[in-house]
């Protein structure tokens, strides 16, 4: 009998349902650790803490610092912008939080940069700089400049167009003065526009290439560009012109050479104390002699492609039309004398 109950119990518990005990958390692991606690202060090593938040000349550096050598396009592009901000917030009479001699060999390599909205910003940024500081910059901007419009992408050399024109707008006459500046920048247009001469020779070499394809759209603005800065080099400036109609300058001559010059260095042309230059980064301070070296080297070749700008019509017809009319006036007083006999 008492085996036969015991069977018939162990019976019975395969039927029974279990009951579970509900809100029951499970058992910890011996190795639990609370974390439950809550901290007074945390401590963490090198921090600096200051009760004075920083100058706006330290963050004016902090932010220049990103702009140039940040490896993010949007980080540089919002640097600029900040940048940018803070020269067009700030009193007129108010001097810049650092010099143009320190912003510009650090902003100027962005003229290459791959990134448009980067080139776009830095673009609104150098047109806020005082434009009577950036003759002085004039030779190291053109380099850029003359970099971007030879450059493999047409975007590259759309917006170095775009920084020569604001160059010539603040500092034309440094910018066809200064060494390199008239030969190496007319040889930049030449050779982005295809209006190459072959050595040698006056013989053009071929066709314009700028005039076909994607490029096409930028050849009217190359046109302008161009006349624009043949206007600064070839043609005498407003205040000389408006002084002979008026003659004033009666009976003198050349008055404006035997005035006080207001160039920083007014006698760099003369590289008493630089190194040797050959005639591509020679100084032309004289519009007679960058009148000779243009009818000597270019004019041929501009011509020639001038003449085929205006057979296609369109707005490279009429920007080959403003182009003619400036190498006109500009190159009218000019007479080709043999002085080498």
């Amino acid at each position: 009998m008492g085996s036969s109950a015991r069977k018939k119990k162990e019976k019975k518990k395969d039927f029974q349902k279990t009951k579970l005990k509900v809100g029951k958390t499970k058992a910890k692991p011996d190795n639990f650790t609370d974390t439950s606690f809550k901290a007074k202060s945390i401590v963490v090593n090198q921090q600096s803490l200051a009760t004075s938040a920083p100058s706006s000349s330290s963050q004016f550096a902090h932010y220049l610092s990103l702009a140039s050598s940040s490896r993010s396009d949007t980080q540089r592009r919002d640097a600029l912008s900040y940048l940018t901000s803070q020269l067009s917030s700030a009193p007129v009479n108010r001097p810049l939080p650092l010099p143009t001699s320190i912003l510009l060999p650090k902003l100027l390599p962005l003229i290459l940069d791959g990134s448009s909205s980067v080139r776009t910003q830095l673009l609104k940024f150098l047109r806020l700089l005082p434009a009577s500081d950036i003759g002085d910059h004039a030779e190291s901007a053109l380099l850029y400049a003359r970099a971007g419009m030879t450059h493999l992408a047409a975007e590259i050399r759309t917006d170095a167009l775009a920084i020569l024109e604001w160059l010539l707008e603040v500092a034309k006459e440094d910018v066809v003065s200064c060494p390199g500046g008239w030969v190496k920048t007319l040889k930049s247009f030449t050779s982005m526009m295809g209006w190459a001469s072959s050595s040698g020779s006056t013989k053009w070499t071929s066709a314009s290439k700028a005039s076909f394809g994607k490029a096409g759209k930028a050849f009217p603005r190359q046109l302008l560009v161009l006349a624009q800065f043949l206007k600064a080099g070839l043609m005498e400036s407003e205040d000389i012109r408006e002084m002979k109609i008026g003659g004033a300058l009666f009976p003198l001559v050349n008055m404006e050479r035997h005035m006080i010059p207001t160039r920083s260095n007014a006698f760099a042309h003369l590289n008493l104390f630089g190194s040797s230059r050959d005639e591509e980064g020679e100084m032309y301070i004289d519009r007679e002699d960058r009148q000779r070296v243009f009818q000597m080297l270019f004019q041929p070749a501009v011509e020639v492609g001038m003449a085929n700008a205006k057979k296609e019509g369109g707005e490279a017809g009429r920007a080959a039309a403003v182009l003619a009319k400036v190498l006109n006036e500009g190159m009218a007083d000019y007479s080709d004398v043999d002085d080498t006999q």
